[in-house]
């Protein structure tokens, strides 16, 4: 019975394994808790730039989620223009979420940008812009947006209708992480390749 085993160096594998660790580390995909906050509300009058400052310390992808937690009788959110954001237009929205645990998958590069539907809210800075990275020429956050424009009229409120985007994330509370990694394909990849790695075949 002769034994085969691998080469002393292994040189086969540890390329296929720095491949997979490169590999994996940009599959990755989180679902973020907005702005890391007990939920999506207006916020304190210390710190009304919450939002801008989270968003802008955030790397965005496609394939990452932002989960929004409400109370559906208080709040909601509209996914808007870049022109009814700053102006807290809240007719005719993109996307309407309602239900108080709402998830929205980044599908697609580019700006994003949300309101709360509840009126006066979004005056008061409950409001959020979202960049993520890609090859549609968009340069980046889009400072403009979030300076106001003073003249325009107060928006009413406008319809309201359940879409939410992805499965309901029921088992979220207010201390669950603001950052959760939702795949984790990698990690058994990984485990089989340092098991056959050490692996002897015998004939």
């Amino acid at each position: 019975m002769a034994a085969l085993r691998l080469p002393r160096n292994c040189h086969f594998w540890n390329c296929l394994l720095f491949l997979l660790l490169n590999y994996t580390s940009s599959v990755f995909c989180y679902q973020y808790k907005v702005g890391d906050l007990a939920s999506w509300n207006v916020p304190s009058s210390s710190n009304r730039d919450v939002y801008i400052k989270w968003s802008k310390n955030q790397t965005f992808k496609i394939g990452d989620s932002l989960f929004f937690l409400y109370p559906p009788s208080q709040d909601s959110v509209i996914q808007v223009t870049k022109q009814s954001y700053r102006t807290c237009n809240l007719k005719d929205p993109i996307l309407s979420l309602n239900n108080g645990n709402s998830l929205f998958n980044i599908t697609a590069p580019g700006n994003f940008f949300f309101i709360s539907g509840a009126k006066g809210h979004c005056e008061n800075s409950q409001k959020l812009q979202v960049f993520v990275a890609g090859g549609n020429g968009s340069a980046g956050y889009d400072d403009d947006a979030d300076i106001p424009i003073a003249s325009a009229p107060a928006a009413a409120a406008g319809p309201s209708f359940s879409n939410d985007f992805g499965p309901n994330p029921s088992q979220h509370s207010s201390s669950s992480s603001p950052k959760t990694p939702i795949s984790a394909v990698s990690a058994a990849v990984l485990s089989l390749i340092l098991s056959y790695s050490h692996m002897k075949v015998t004939l």
